[in-house]
């Protein structure tokens, strides 16, 4: 038995957590592997931020020819006006997808993914899903601080808006990219853009003051 803090507060000792039994073997791979030292320790320098990314960004792209192969896809670079994106296509898209389109907005706290290592959400929603993705290379800290990866964001819906009508177009990011899809959408809204059929938040960071868990 722990001893309660005489401080008002709760102690809570450290406890192991067990892999659980009630996902794939894959997945139970995944969750087993050990945590990265670093993850919670903040860059202080440019210099640093930057080796993070990089090294981060080198890590997945190493992965995504494989998964491009697994899933039949086709990933090709791209611009939306002054926005720059990749096209992730599936060589087999259903009947009833091929007016429609996805626009992905990639997670990474803001400052991770860049190029084509924030492609990897948008090419399993093309490959297991079979729709065309456009997925936005948004520009990121610190070279390119807010509001640029929002500028990016807009203009990118804007000039899909151009080629395929507001109900066909779903909207869909996790973590900071659930974020910019919520923000892409407030700001389409007051310039009177035309809201898309559907979006898919996974996770946002939708409340940064700090008054819950």
């Amino acid at each position: 038995m722990v001893d309660k803090p005489t401080d008002g507060t709760r102690d809570r000792p450290p406890r192991q957590l067990p892999v659980p039994d009630t996902v794939s073997p894959q997945m139970q791979a995944i969750i087993a592997k050990p945590l990265d030292p670093a993850f919670n320790i903040a860059p202080q320098t440019t210099a640093q931020w930057k080796q993070r990314v990089g090294d981060g960004a080198r890590a997945t792209e190493a992965i995504l020819p494989a998964l491009f192969a697994v899933l039949d896809v086709t990933v090709e670079p791209a611009e939306f006006g002054a926005a720059k994106a990749f096209v992730i296509t599936p060589n087999s898209i259903p009947p009833a997808n091929r007016h429609r389109l996805l626009m992905h907005l990639h997670g990474g706290i803001r400052v991770m993914n860049p190029g084509l290592a924030g492609t990897r959400e948008a090419v399993l929603m093309a490959g297991y899903v079979g729709y065309k993705v456009f997925s936005v290379d948004y520009r990121i800290p610190p070279d390119f601080p807010f509001l640029a990866a929002l500028d990016d964001a807009v203009t990118a819906y804007r000039e899909v808006l151009k080629g395929t009508e507001a109900r066909n177009i779903g909207i869909f990011g996790t973590s900071a990219g659930g974020s910019l899809t919520f923000t892409t959408l407030l700001r389409a809204k007051d310039e009177g853009l035309s809201m898309p059929g559907a979006i898919a938040t996974g996770t946002p960071t939708v409340d940064l003051s700090k008054t819950g868990d």
